[in-house]
This record gives structure tokens, sequence and C-alpha cells, in this order.
């Protein structure tokens, strides 16, 4: 079923982007395609290179708002005034053309994979209500809504070393994690296990000055890496276990998960909830070798998923965002 319906959206599927803004300053370009929040850049760059972008309005399923709050994050804009400008902006669009009044905005959408983004326009009600939300931290518990909204992958590029996969045998660690102890969660993670033989959990992130990638090098020699909420639910260490081939511990709460209704998540990482932490050594070492090898082989087939391509490559992670949004092309006409 999948199958068909990407052909079909791969066939069909027209998105209009607004013209309005000065690439210069906040609008139409991406600020850049590196960094925790490239996942935004990447996709302001691949709608423009596909074979989704139509010029005719009419023609379009969905409009695309193409303001960006990681440039605006980056010229050091405070929040309140990003919400001024993302309102201003909106509704500039709103009196200028007649596109969002057919749905009061239900077939627009706008992108943002930062934390800020989603503060920012958290200010504007039409966009939390009405309009499609892709963003990297799709929270239930902060305005979220699964059938309306789509969780955008906050993927890390460019990844430091090649994809990992079909090595089992050098996989003798059985769970690790190091990082910035930014969260409740983390904390508590850190505190409980840091001293564990078998889990290689650090309190904090891994000075360099220890070695080359010796962060990157670890996910190659572990089983399974744990992946706790950050600031937001979500985390880049997800998509840089799915890389090195290391199977993700979603350890967070209210998470909407990328593609959650494509791919079963269940089939290639371990999902626990936040007070599953004090078992959470348990819970791994009762997972079998079989169902370990079969999480593992799964994890391998959706590496493709979570990878962003310039120009993008068919099933990557722009096509998976775009699908989607062709699933919400159905809006409620108002």
């Amino acid at each position: 079923m999948f199958k068909l319906n990407y052909a079909e959206m791969d066939k069909k599927f027209k998105v209009y982007i607004y013209l309005d803004g000065d690439p210069n300053t906040f609008y139409q370009t991406p600020r850049k395609l590196t960094g925790k929040y490239a996942s935004e850049g990447y996709f302001f760059q691949n709608i423009r290179e596909s074979q989704f972008h139509t010029d005719d309005p009419d023609q379009a399923d969905l409009f695309f708002i193409p303001i960006s709050c990681h440039k605006m994050r980056g010229k050091g804009t405070s929040y309140e005034n990003m919400t001024v400008i993302v309102q201003n902006y909106v509704e500039n669009l709103i009196s200028k053309y007649p596109y969002w009044n057919r749905t009061l905005g239900a077939d627009h959408f706008f992108v943002t994979c930062h934390d800020v983004g989603v503060r920012a326009t958290e200010g504007v009600s039409l966009l939390v209500k009405n309009s499609i939300r892709v963003v990297c931290s799709p929270s239930y518990d902060v305005g979220f809504i699964p059938h309306k909204d789509v969780a955008l992958p906050q993927v890390l590029q460019p990844f430091a070393l090649p994809a990992g996969g079909n090595d089992i045998e050098n996989r003798t660690t059985l769970g690790f994690w190091a990082g910035h102890r930014n969260s409740k969660i983390r904390v508590i993670l850190a505190q409980v296990w840091q001293n564990d033989t078998e889990l290689d959990i650090s309190n904090n992130r891994i000075n360099r000055a220890t070695g080359h990638l010796v962060y990157q090098k670890r996910f190659y020699r572990t089983k399974f890496c744990i992946c706790p909420g950050g600031s937001q639910v979500n985390s880049a260490r997800i998509a840089d276990s799915i890389h090195y081939g290391c199977i993700p511990v979603i350890l967070s709460n209210y998470y909407d998960l990328p593609f959650n209704d494509i791919l079963d998540w269940r089939k290639f990482s371990v999902i626990l909830k936040e007070n599953d932490v004090y078992q959470l050594k348990k819970i791994l070492k009762d997972i079998s070798h079989a169902e370990f090898v079969d999480l593992h082989n799964n994890l391998v087939k959706v590496q493709k998923h979570f990878q962003w391509n310039s120009p993008p490559i068919k099933y990557d992670a722009f096509h998976m965002v775009m699908y989607d949004l062709w699933l919400r092309r159905h809006v409620i006409k108002y």
C-alpha cells in the first residue's frame, strides 16, 4: 500500500511556495545545511529541487510558507520579535492572496527544526490551530496534533563516519549514552547508570581531547544507544543511532516519532517511558539475541529514510516528509 501511494504522490503531488519575503533576511532560503537544525535547511533546498514544486497555485495541493525561524535565530532575533515577524508575514499572505481564506490555512504548512521555531509560532494561533506544522519537536503536551502536524526528523549532517550495519559481532557493549544533562531524564539516567559496568553512560559530553571521533566510534560497538529527550522531546541522537547501526532506545514521553504513520518503530527500536529508566539494564538484557538481530536488520533497512540528500533521492528523508504531507492533503474545507 505504501509503495502504491508513494508512486501516486511522486506523480501527482504539487506544492506552491509563496514568493514573498527577502531571501537575505528570514525567508525563502535555508540558513545552512549543517548542524543540529540541518533538516530545516535541507527541506527548504530540496523542495525547490524537486518535481513537487509548482509555480501555479491553482495546481497546488498544499502551500508552503517559506519563513525560517532558524535564520531569525542566527541573526539574534528575540522570541517576542520572532512571533511578531511570523504573524506579520502570515497576515500579509492572508490579505494579499485568496488561498489561505479558502480553507483558513488548513492546506498551508511551514517547516521548523528548531525549538525556538515552535515557540515563535505558538504565538500565532492561526498557524497552530489550522495549518500543518512540520517540526522537529513534536510533543503532545505542547500542542502537536498528530493527525494534522508532521514530525520532522532531526538529522545531524554530514555524518562524521560511514553508515554502520551488518556488523553485529562487533557490538559488544550493551548500551551507550553521552551528552549534556539538560533535562530531568538525562540527569536521572546519568545518576542511576554512570558507574555501571555493562552500560556505557557518561556524565557529560565526551571531550574531543580523548581522541578523534571517539563519540561516533562508540556507536559502532554498541547494541543499544540510549536516546533521552533534551530541552525538547526529540534528539538528533536518534538519527545518529540509526545511521551508525545502533538500536535507538527512545526514552521520552509525549514524542510523536518521525514517520510514525509509515514506519513501525517497534521493529527497529526500543520505545520506553521515562519511568523505565530505573529498569533500563534489565529491559535491554531481556531482549534475546534473535530479537536483537531482527531489530538490527530492520534498522539497516530504514537508514535511507533518515538521510538528507541534495538533490533529493527516492525514499530519503525529504521524500518521507513529503509523503507525510501527501497523507494530509485532504484538508477540511472550512
